[in-house]
């Protein structure tokens, strides 16, 4: 029974978007241009919000009494709720505060950017806690490596696609140090990518990106399923091997996340290292909490373990199909 149970709950998970990669649940942009007079200052502003209950509609974005907003234009992206719209301050944003109103009541957090009229950024992340935050005069490098370690930890966490892969190599291997040392390739190998694309080195287009990372997952889920421990498979012989070749096809997937909220200009190297280093914690967590699981699986009962990796596989391929032809398809 406990079996059938996790399966509709994996399933119920495998209907969410497809694009597993965007960064939830909010993110607001601020652009400042120039002004044409002393006391004009106008910004360009972006919100999103994943289409949810409450969410969407029940978070805006606050400034100052001062600015000035013109009509906002709506549309939808994808599963997200996309509005534009310009404000005019009588005194630049710089030192003062931004608020998300109606955050307080959500379990959700949101993303904040501000891009100077200099092209400086900068980011800063919004809580039910703590809903506003004072745009910097000038960057703090602690802030930005303390949203960026936050933002990485969050999308491996809700990354679901790169979770389930995760996952399936803690399936298909036995032993710590065999599992440490697959998921510390996979580790380099999109941090190699993800670095390469954030600087423009290389681009790959991201839809058949998304739908090759979700077959990667296809592939591990039917791995696992196959698993014969007198014929040890491709994977299991050299999964150091395979991890990194698909690990450099999940770090487009990672940068395709973080090309939604820019780098801090004069802090990229801060940025890019703190967002990984949040991904490895990320991947650490899931990894060490999945073992524990198993192994106390395992010594309760051996057969249930078994029939344990093998429903999970099941459960995990399904879903990856699922997004795969969600992805090849088109369809959100």
């Amino acid at each position: 029974m406990i079996f059938r149970l996790l399966l509709l709950i994996m399933l119920a998970a495998g209907l969410s978007p497809a694009q597993a990669d965007d960064l939830q649940p909010g993110y607001l942009e601020l652009r400042e241009r120039v002004g044409n007079a002393p006391n004009a200052h106008p910004y360009d502003v972006t919100w999103k919000a994943p289409i949810k209950p409450g969410l969407a509609t029940g978070v805006t974005p606050s400034f100052p009494n001062d600015c000035v907003a013109t009509p906002p234009e709506r549309s939808v992206d994808g599963a997200a709720l996309l509005v534009r719209w310009a404000i005019n301050c009588k005194a630049p944003l710089a030192g003062r505060a931004v608020r998300l109103d109606g955050m307080e009541n959500m379990a959700a957090d949101a993303l904040l950017r501000y891009q100077s009229a200099r092209g400086v950024t900068q980011a800063a992340r919004l809580t039910p806690s703590n809903p506003q935050a004072v745009i910097a005069q000038r960057p703090d490098r602690w802030q930005v490596a303390r949203t960026y370690f936050i933002t990485g930890v969050e999308h491996i966490l809700m990354g679901y696609d790169h979770l389930l892969f995760v996952l399936c190599l803690v399936l298909l291997l036995n032993g710590a140090w065999r599992v440490a040392g697959t998921v510390t390739a996979f580790t380099i190998a999109h941090s190699l990518t993800l670095v390469a694309t954030t600087l423009e080195l290389i681009s790959v287009p991201g839809p058949p990106v998304e739908a090759a990372i979700a077959l990667s997952i296809v592939f591990l889920a039917v791995e696992v399923v196959k698993r014969d421990p007198s014929a040890p498979r491709l994977s299991e012989r050299i999964p150091w091997v395979v991890a990194f070749l698909f690990g450099l096809l999940h770090g487009f997937g990672f940068a395709g996340a973080l090309a939604e909220i820019g780098l801090p200009q004069g802090e990229v190297p801060m940025a890019l290292l703190t967002f990984n280093l949040g991904v490895e914690a990320g991947q650490i967590v899931i990894v060490c909490a999945a073992m524990i699981f198993l192994s106390l699986l395992r010594r309760f009962n051996a057969l249930y373990a078994a029939r344990f990796q093998r429903l999970s596989a099941y459960a995990i391929g399904t879903i990856a199909v699922m997004w795969l032809l969600q992805r090849v398809l088109g369809v959100s």
